[in-house]
């Protein structure tokens, strides 16, 4: 089969397009034909060599697909052979075949196509469990997200307008895509290259805080989270493109009694993702199959072009997903 493979770790050039073998669905698993994958943040880093496959999953980059079961291993009664699925992948999908966990896989809505499907696992699952999971964010909380137009901010400001509507939303932008975050429901949109957040977090929330933030810019932006985040707040860091080692006043987070969390999807046991993905097939996808939340697809890429969508992240100009069209259906 045809797949995105690594000449060495580097930049978008030494991904190229060959052939590899096609891989098995073993005991509790699928093999689906892919359709359509999309660029994630965590694709980049793995290219250049900092995050490898968890032991047993495909080095192919790609962490979520949306396409055809194509065969089914032992002891899977659902999803079956046709049934057209997305799912999340620890690895492989930027190629013609994946391997998925059925408990890993969810039916394609209805009234959505193979590009938007394959928006949905690695960014939406993400957003639910950090922000709803972890960050345990009530109705009525203030939440600030980092990450102005990328996948899991878009994701998050989607779900939590949805589920969370008495819930004020804050978010940092670049200066280019500030219009654009507000209109998607953001309540007030802060330009972080020419505003220190923190300090207008504080005089917008009259000193008291946010009881949630949603990080994935690291180390740089420590001190200003910890500043912003109020009594009994909830920081959780899910990436470090700023570096992963920062300084933190412990006296100030004890006297606010405020909580770090650190937490990633990809390296969770198989049965955890498993409990994760059911409770976010009950309390999101009816909000995909209604039309309530649609996937924000900036531009889509054939497989063979892969380097030009990674370019594309890179340079940080895209609202949404990069979609990589793979084959078919």
């Amino acid at each position: 089969m045809k797949a995105i493979t690594l000449k060495a770790f580097g930049g978008p050039e030494v991904m190229t397009l060959g052939d590899v073998d096609k891989p098995q669905a073993g005991a509790g698993q699928v093999l689906i034909k892919v359709v359509a994958t999309s660029v994630n943040r965590a694709d980049i880093v793995q290219r250049r060599g900092f995050y490898p496959a968890p032991q047993g999953e495909s080095e192919i980059l790609g962490l979520e697909v949306a396409g055809i079961v194509s065969a089914v291993g032992d002891g899977v009664r659902s999803p079956a052979a046709g049934d057209l699925v997305i799912a999340l992948v620890g690895g492989g999908g930027y190629a013609e075949y994946a391997v998925a966990y059925a408990g890993h896989c969810i039916p394609l809505p209805e009234n959505m196509d193979f590009d938007a499907g394959a928006c949905i696992c690695e960014t939406y699952i993400t957003a639910f469990l950090n922000v709803f999971q972890l960050g345990a964010l009530a109705d009525g909380d203030a939440v600030l997200l980092h990450g102005g137009g990328g996948g899991v901010n878009t994701a998050a400001i989607q779900i939590c307008r949805a589920l969370r509507p008495n819930s004020t939303i804050y978010v940092t932008a670049s200066s280019g895509k500030l219009d654009r975050v507000a209109e998607l429901g953001a309540h007030h949109v802060i330009d972080y290259k020419h505003s220190d957040f923190s300090k207008e977090i504080e005089r917008l929330s009259e000193g008291k805080g946010v009881p949630m933030i949603l990080d994935h810019i690291g180390a740089d932006y420590l001190q200003q989270n910890l500043h912003c985040l109020g009594k009994d707040g909830r920081l959780v860091v899910i990436g470090v493109m700023s570096g992963a080692v920062g300084k933190i006043d412990l006296m100030k987070m004890m006297a606010k009694r405020q909580q770090i969390i650190g937490s990633t999807l990809r390296s969770q046991p198989p049965e955890d993702k498993t409990r994760l993905i059911s409770d976010f097939r009950e309390k999101v996808m009816p909000l995909f199959a209604s039309s309530k939340l649609e996937p924000l697809i900036h531009l889509t890429f054939p497989l063979a072009d892969a380097s030009e969508a990674h370019k594309a992240m890179e340079e940080s100009s895209h609202f949404g997903k990069l979609v990589l069209k793979v084959q078919g259906a």
